[in-house]
């Protein structure tokens, strides 16, 4: 978690900001008068901080909730993997083009078990988000992913796949490598893989970039976080040829957790901490990693054919359509 000084704040946390700022000014009053105590009202004060962020939290609207989920200070798949797991060895590349550096993965130790952890990580500052092409993985990155998970079958090992990404990289280059044909192929391998497979959406979930690692026995939803074909600015400028209706796509799209969940098409909807997962790194990796031990248990009690069966027929049951009479 940042420090308080380094804090980054959106538009609508301002007035949480607002009482960083006071309790900020109170603290230096009394560094410079030792006779001063103002231990009272900085308590109360940060009390009124979380009292604040829990009263934002409930009122968010689907444009905050994705605001939410690109919040700079918001935790990455590293950085959950970092706080679940122990003894993580990161794997690299596709054994073909090259390593996508925005597509991460490896085993690591879950609570004593072996998993294969798999996921995009953005990058936590300016450099790191261009090395790491801001989460947005190549065709290599998804073929590193599929050559992953096909080691994880080999050797028994069960999947977690942490989503966070605003798309697949749409570079000429990119679909030149065959972009499309990686991401179907991922779809298609991950339908028949034999071991447990758990997809969480930890950040952004948007269009083919997050299907290509997200499929799986159980489906997760971070509770500020959104899944859905499109952005809400791109779907406003095909719409509306401007970005200026983002806010009302974003309605129209129904790509909040509570709206996955009811259309069936996310398993449970993970709990962050009050006003964010931004706001307690350990918190929001300790309901994360209770929620995958527990599937993984249950996970593990199914015999495998019946698990990939189980999942065919999920995702096969998704979307509806209707046939022409011949």
């Amino acid at each position: 978690m940042p420090e308080n000084k380094n804090r980054q704040f959106l538009e609508f946390e301002k007035p949480i900001k607002d009482l960083f700022d006071d309790i900020e000014k109170m603290r230096q009053t009394a560094e410079k008068n030792a006779k001063v105590d103002m231990s009272g009202p900085i308590a109360d004060l940060e009390k009124q901080v979380i009292e604040k962020r829990r009263e934002i939290t409930e009122n968010l609207s689907s444009w905050q909730k994705v605001q939410l989920s690109r919040h700079p200070d918001r935790p990455y798949t590293l950085k959950y993997i970092s706080k679940m797991t122990t003894n993580f060895v990161e794997l690299h590349g596709d054994r073909n083009v090259r390593d996508d550096r925005a597509m991460v993965g490896g085993f690591a130790n879950l609570d004593g078990e072996t998993v294969m952890f798999i996921g995009q990580q953005k990058g936590i500052n300016t450099k790191m988000r261009q090395l790491r092409n801001f989460g947005m993985a190549n065709p290599e990155g998804y073929r590193k992913a599929l050559r992953l998970m096909k080691l994880a079958e080999k050797f028994n090992k069960p999947i977690v796949t942490l989503i966070d990404t605003p798309g697949a990289y749409p570079g000429l280059e990119a679909e030149e490598r065959g972009q499309g044909e990686a991401i179907a192929r991922n779809i298609y391998e991950m339908m028949r893989l034999k071991v447990p497979v758990i997809c969480a959406i930890i950040g952004e979930g948007a269009s083919g970039g997050a299907l290509g690692i997200g499929v799986g026995d159980r489906v997760f939803m971070l509770q500020n976080t959104w899944y859905t074909v499109i952005s809400p600015e791109s779907c406003s400028s095909i719409l509306w040829r401007s970005w200026d209706q983002k806010e009302k796509a974003a309605e129209e799209l129904k790509l909040t957790p509570d709206h996955m969940h009811e259309f069936g098409l996310v398993d449970k909807i993970v709990p962050e901490p009050i006003g964010g997962a931004h706001w307690d790194y350990d918190l929001a990796a300790a309901n994360l990693k209770q929620v995958l031990i527990e599937t993984l248990n249950e996970l593990k009690q199914i015999p495998a054919e019946e698990r990939v069966r189980q999942r065919i027929s999920k995702f096969g049951k998704m979307g509806f359509w209707d046939e022409l009479p011949a």
